[in-house]
């Protein structure tokens, strides 16, 4: 914001994300700051005022001074208004907040909690926004995926919609509300060869669940992959821990399939640490699948067990991996393979649930994070 309280617009003022390679806190203060200020100056989270870096910046909404400067305010509360209005300037502010929310992790900001503390007043701004236009929101945040076919007759390609939703702005931990890399390239290489996922093994009626669904793209994929495979009578499950998450993942549901009575796919509460297996969940899984779920040591071993308690004697499980080179999530490919040859993975009678094989997939240009160098495909199953 100028002296004479006008904000600035995002346009001029949001550098990119990826360009904020040293001493990012400032900037990004300074940034949310005038979003806050421009987008919900009457709305002040006591962590703005308290918790934020350059705190004591953050304090005066825009109306404090007012009463000794009544002319000047009066002009730029027009000036932030008319700026307010521009949808242009406004989808380009929730597009830097979103990225900004997707890439905190690889900015290298001086601890945790500073990290922790500027992704909360970005995604509390971020929710501003639907709380002004419900249906502006979602024309911004709708994304289209298409991912050709091989050897299918009656499509050459499978369409999935999704309404990646601003996070809640209370909970910075419910990222599956935006849809990530290894879940777009997981859902291509499912449909570039399906044969490698060996859906001819697939029971007549099989049942399929995804661990941290997140928006459910796979899962969408597969349940209009699959009809082509001639499978037709599959149960898909998708499950997630966070009821955000979940609403948003029905939304989704919904959308892509509008007039089914009968939703092909399922939701369902799954807490890895301490799961219930109530229905759609109370029988063996033929298949599950998963994509960039583990975050921590303890996440792998969480998901290794609760695999072990989901999966059919002849099921398999494809775990797909992001291989991240720098910041925190780096060497989470070895806390998975670590968790699978220890000598407490889950048993089936003289079987142990194991890594069978390992494919590397490639990033690709425009998809995914940037600390993000590759996918490990990992094909699980009882050996």
């Amino acid at each position: 914001m100028n002296s004479a309280g006008r904000c600035l617009s995002p346009t001029s003022s949001l550098r990119p994300v990826r360009s904020l390679t040293s001493n990012p806190e400032e900037h990004i203060a300074q940034a949310l700051n005038n979003l806050h200020r421009l987008y919900c100056p009457l709305r002040v989270p006591i962590s703005l005022l308290s918790k934020a870096p350059h705190a004591s910046h953050l304090v005066d909404s825009g109306y404090a001074s007012r009463d000794e400067e009544e002319d000047q305010s009066v002009d730029a509360e027009e000036f932030n208004s008319a700026l307010r209005a521009d949808r242009f300037e406004r989808d380009f502010a929730i597009r830097w907040l979103t990225s900004f929310i997707a890439r905190a992790d690889e900015l290298p900001f001086e601890s945790d909690d500073t990290r922790i503390s500027l992704v909360e007043e970005a995604a509390f701004i971020l929710s501003s926004f639907s709380d002004a236009s419900d249906e502006d929101t979602e024309e911004a945040l709708i994304r289209d995926f298409e991912f050709p076919t091989t050897g299918l007759h009656a499509t050459d390609k499978i369409e999935v919609r999704l309404n990646d939703a601003p996070l809640s702005g209370t909970d910075h931990t419910d990222v599956g509300l935006q849809s990530w890399g290894a879940s777009i390239i997981l859902s291509g290489r499912m449909c570039e060869s399906p044969s490698h996922f060996d859906p001819n093994t697939l029971p007549s009626e099989p049942l399929i669940v995804e661990l941290g669904a997140g928006t459910g793209l796979v899962s969408l994929t597969l349940a209009k992959l699959l009809p082509q495979l001639e499978v037709m009578e599959s149960t898909i499950v998708a499950t997630d821990y966070h009821p955000a998450v979940l609403e948003n993942l029905h939304a989704n549901i919904s959308t892509n399939f509008p007039s089914h009575e009968s939703l092909p796919v399922k939701t369902a509460l799954l807490d890895w640490s301490a799961p219930s297996f109530a229905p759609p969940l109370d029988k063996p899984a033929d298949m599950l699948v998963a994509a960039d779920v583990i975050y921590a040591p303890e996440h792998a071993r969480w998901l290794r067990d609760c695999a072990g308690l989901l999966l059919a004697p002849a099921g398999v499980f494809w775990l797909m991996v992001t291989v991240r080179s720098v910041g925190k999530f780096e060497g989470i490919p070895d806390t998975v393979e670590t968790a699978f040859s220890a000598a407490d993975a889950p048993r089936r009678g003289d079987q142990i649930l194991k890594i069978l094989s390992t494919e590397r997939l490639e990033k690709q240009r425009g998809i995914g994070r940037g600390d993000e160098q590759w996918y490990n495909l990992y094909r699980i199953g009882w050996a």
